[in-house]
């Protein structure tokens, strides 16, 4: 098939101190999130400068994949912050483009991970009348290129302790009511926490460790609503108490060490880690890895050359939609949050 562009689409995130509260307000729009809350996340970016590295990175990602011969433009939209998704679609309109493909920098299904990108779409294009044709990408947890990406990350983690350790993949918590959502109903739910169970265990195949844990990160509801659980400082402590002396940490939910990364992995659980005398490790994200940008390419590829999909896993290649129509009936349906006053 033909295509005129890349639309690279991303979360988006602050780049300076005065940007901050108004990206946080973005992102909670609609969902009746208390000031308080903002107030603490805020002084997450702050310890940073005000500064998120994800723009950066998806910039450096972008370049990685033009090194790589790649002929279309690649054009950078965020949900977000600038440059927003809707300007980024009316000046790819201007350019003349009529069909693009798009790659969003998640790599699982759900609505977090998947169908809100489809609304951002949809938002772009009511935005821009008359807008190019938009064809997102495959969802990609399973690529063989994403998994060893991982693998290397914790190869190179595990060598920087002195001993032994528990390996322990980390993903984005959400609520269990969206997890159970996650997927086409007749799958029967869970599809996100399922992929990143499967990531996790590709990663451990890879590495040869049959022993692992699973749990969660950056869970950012009212305490009376059910999150995926564990959380990883929680499972830390719990590690700690049955005597492990060290962990190295896979943050397998992530395509790059943005923010949530860096505070509530490198900052948190290494920080209560060494409260409690035990040796840390991150493993990096895929995103610097040359093998993200050839990721990108071969995803590409799959339209515009019939390329065959490359996967590890037996799951349901999904997440490919036009213009953000669902990619099944009823997959992946926003779960109504309680509004707080």
């Amino acid at each position: 098939m033909s295509f005129d562009a890349l639309l690279w689409l991303s979360f988006g995130g602050p780049e300076g101190p005065e940007d901050v509260r108004p990206f946080l307000e973005n992102v909670v729009r609609g969902r009746g999130v208390p000031p308080e809350r903002l107030d603490e996340v805020e002084a997450h970016y702050q310890h940073f400068g005000g500064v998120s590295p994800i723009n950066r990175l998806n910039h450096e990602a972008m370049d990685a994949v033009r090194a790589r011969g790649f002929e279309l433009p690649i054009y950078f939209g965020n949900r977000n912050w600038h440059p927003m998704v809707e300007d980024t679609v009316a000046q790819m309109k201007a350019d003349g483009v009529r069909r693009a493909l798009v790659f969003p920098t998640s790599a699982y299904g759900g609505y977090s991970a998947c169908r809100q990108y489809d609304e951002d779409i949809v938002r772009a294009l009511q935005a821009v009348p008359d807008g190019p044709e938009l064809v997102k990408l495959r969802q990609f947890f399973d690529h063989p290129l994403f998994i060893a990406a991982f693998a290397d990350g914790v190869r190179a983690a595990a060598a920087s302790l002195s001993g032994s350790y528990r390996l322990v993949f980390t993903a984005h918590s959400v609520p269990v009511s969206a997890d159970k959502a996650a997927g086409p109903p007749a799958e029967g739910g869970y599809r996100y926490s399922r992929q990143v169970v499967e990531a996790s265990r590709l990663v451990a195949a890879e590495l040869g460790v049959t022993e692992y844990d699973v749990v969660w990160q950056s869970r950012s509801g009212p305490p009376q609503i059910p999150w995926l659980e564990p959380d990883i400082v929680d499972h830390i402590d719990a590690l700690h108490a049955k005597g492990v002396t060290g962990v190295v940490v896979c943050p397998i939910g992530f395509v790059s060490d943005h923010l949530e990364v860096v505070w509530d992995l490198d900052t948190e659980a290494r920080d209560r880690a060494a409260e409690l005398g035990m040796e840390f490790a991150r493993a990096t994200t895929p995103n610097g890895d040359p093998r993200f940008a050839e990721l990108v390419v071969e995803l590409v590829a799959e339209h515009t050359e019939g390329v065959a999909p490359r996967k590890l896993s037996s799951f349901v290649a999904a997440g490919c939609t036009v213009n953000g129509a669902p990619c099944a009936p009823l997959c992946c349906e926003p779960v109504k949050r309680p509004v707080r006053s």
